[in-house]
Formats: structure tokens, sequence, C-alpha cells
């Protein structure tokens, strides 16, 4: 079933690997649905570093995805497959997608899409998927944080950072976090942290040690890499897990492994992008049941940065790159 949608819509095109001026609106074809597949009018769409990394040539779209960016939209139900059970025309959702969502409309495996949470517009909705189904499968899957646990989250003021520390917050744990100014450090502990570090004036490693009464963090979701990667393994706890996301300051370090087995350590890490549409549809039924409630409790939020228009998705990375977001950047496609 369908609505009389348009042939072409607008979407924005990475002209050629760049700067953020590469990003141009152009007209496409508007997508068909496969079989399992809803074709969403997308009202918002949440922008997210793997954006910057494909503008920029380094992160291309897995085979058979769109070259088109974005990760994660927010819309309206415009046509459904013929094996769709769950959503129907009209139907308000939010959506994780492999690639395609800076654009008017978008196809999504109706498995990883969700209904909006109660109370949550567009905008907020757009912000969820991409950082929520990371941190839930990092920290809580990956990581396995429990209650009573310290976690130590990198880039607090991030998407995923302020993502991070109020999922850990919500179920029990001890949250110690690391950002870049005291404005950002103060964002930081009104959402929840227990402890905000300023990286630019304390070490982390010992700001770890002396909150933790040398302890150590079971838990760290680290998406610098470089020189932290040593520094993560000084400031784990024994049987700590390390879960790397990204590496904003290197894929390459001078690190010493003994500590790995000294401490008993685990660093693992993932990508969430490439994996398969089954596995990303566990992680959205593990969120529906256990984050979608808290969420319409209004316990936990995306926290909003800046809205741009679709047209000027450059500006939004821009606004990315400078650094001095908190919280989640959000293109207005309506």
């Amino acid at each position: 079933m369908s609505l009389q949608n348009p042939s072409q819509m607008t979407a924005i095109e990475i002209t050629q690997p760049g700067g953020p001026r590469v990003l141009k609106p152009m007209k496409r074809p508007v997508p068909r649905p496969a079989a399992s597949e809803i074709l969403v009018h997308v009202k918002a769409a949440g922008v997210n570093r793997p954006d910057v990394l494909q503008r920029q040539g380094h992160y291309p779209p897995p085979p058979g995805a769109s070259d088109i960016p974005g990760l994660e939209i927010a819309g309206e139900v415009a046509a459904v497959g013929e094996r769709v059970e769950r959503f129907r025309v009209g139907d308000q959702v939010m959506g994780l997608v492999a690639g395609g969502g800076y654009a008017e409309f978008v196809v999504v495996d109706e498995s990883n899409a969700l209904p909006l949470p109660s109370g949550f517009g567009y905008a907020e909705s757009a912000a969820i998927p991409e950082t929520f189904f990371t941190v839930w499968h990092n920290v809580f899957e990956r990581g396995g944080l429990k209650q009573g646990e310290t976690l130590l989250v990198h880039g607090g003021s991030s998407g995923i950072g302020t993502t991070a520390i109020q999922l850990a917050n919500a179920f029990g744990a001890y949250v110690i976090t690391t950002a870049g100014s005291a404005e950002k450090c103060e964002a930081c502990l009104r959402l929840g942290a227990d402890r905000a570090i300023n990286y630019h004036e304390e070490d982390f490693v010992k700001a770890v040690e002396e909150t933790t009464d040398g302890k150590g963090a079971q838990v760290i979701l680290d998406m610098v890499g470089g020189d932290y990667i040593d520094r993560n393994y000084d400031a784990a706890a024994i049987d700590g897990r390390i879960v790397q996301i990204a590496f904003l300051n290197g894929a390459k370090a001078n690190v010493n492994f003994s500590k790995l087995m000294t401490k008993r350590l685990t660093h693992t890490g993932s990508t969430l992008r490439s994996r398969p549409v089954a596995f990303k549809a566990s992680i959205a039924r593990e969120l529906e049941s256990k984050v979608w409630p808290l969420l319409a409790e209004r316990r936990i939020a995306p926290v909003m940065d800046m809205i741009f228009p679709l047209r000027d998705a450059w500006r939004a990375h821009e606004r990315m790159e400078d650094g001095h977001h908190i919280g989640k950047i959000v293109l207005d496609v309506a």
C-alpha cells in the first residue's frame, strides 16, 4: 500500500571527497521499498561523525547501501512492502539506515524501524537511532556494564557521550566522563555523570584512579584511540572491558600489551553500519523493551544541539567539525 508519492526527491549528494561545501542538494528518484521495507517520508535526519568521514572519502557505504549520507531518520510511512506486518502508511517512525538519510524519502527494513517514543517529535526522534543503537550494543552488550560498575566515557558531550551517560546512569552505573571545556563538563554533570574531567586541565588516568580509590573503571567507551589506548589500560579496573568505536586520534599507537595480561583486560570494538539487518533488529527489540519506557517517562532524552535545513547540510557538518557542539545535530527535512 502507498500514497501518491512523487517520483523525484531532494537529496544531499557528496559531489566529491572534501570539505563540508561538497555537500549539495540534488534531485534523485524516490526509492521503492522491497518486500520487508517501508518507505519513509523523512521529516528529520540525524548528523553523525560517520557522515563526516564518508564525506571526506574515508568511510564508503557498505555494498548495496545508498551513497547518500545519513544513518538515522524520523518521519511518516509513505509506502510499505508486500511482507511488511507491523507498520502502515501514515505511521510515525524512526529508523536506522546504512545510508540515504539526508533525503526527503528513504527505505528502511521494518525490523530496523521503531515507533516514535510517546511525546517525542520528529527532530528529537531522528537524534535517537544511531547513538542509542551504538551505545546499547557497545556499552551493555559488548562491554557488559552492570549496575554498580564504573563506566568511563570519552567525549562525554558528543551525541554518543551524552547518550552513554544517560543510559549508564539510568541503569545504575557510576559514570566518569572526559570533555574538552568547563561548559562541556558541566553539561555532562547535568546529564547524570558523577565525575567530569576536563582533559585540557587534568590527566584522566590520575583522575579515574582518585575517583575510584585506585580500582579503575570496569568499562571504558573510547572513540579517541591514539595515545588514549595505552592510557585506557592504565585507567581500567582488573577484568576491565575497553570498547573501541572510533579513532579520532588515529588507529595506531605504542601500547604496553602486558597490561592486558596483568589486569586480565578485554579490548574489543565494533562498527554498526555494515552489520546485517537481523543483527540491528535484535538491538531494536532490546531498545524498545528496555529503553523506550525511559524515553516515554523523559528519564532520558537526546541532547539537542542545533537544527539545520536539509539544504544547509554543509553547515551541520561545519558545526560538527568545529567541536563546539554539545549533543546531537539534526537536519530538518520537512
